[in-house]
């Protein structure tokens, strides 16, 4: 394994961990958070869906990118573009 792997591993493992402890110390906002993040996150991939149609471009609306959606928002959204972008 690489220097960058280990230190990307590092790092996801400290944001899972403090995304745990947020959750077990505060659940109720916790939880409000990642609804809130789902839905704002579910109607940008739709707009996308709707605008990218007439340009041949879609995104899967799936338990993956509702989840990514849901824990990271409007940047997870621009994620899933790049990513669609780069992979295809």
């Amino acid at each position: 394994m690489s220097a960058w792997q280990v230190i990307g591993m590092l790092v996801g493992s400290v944001v899972l961990i403090y995304m745990v402890a947020t959750f077990l110390r505060e659940p109720g906002p916790a939880i409000i958070g990642l609804l809130r993040g789902l839905i704002v996150g579910v109607v940008a991939l739709v707009v996308i869906n709707l605008i990218g149609a007439s340009f041949g471009f879609h995104i899967a609306i799936n338990p993956f990118t509702a989840a990514t959606t849901a824990v990271l928002g409007l940047p997870g959204v621009a994620a899933l573009v790049v990513i669609n972008i780069w992979m295809v």
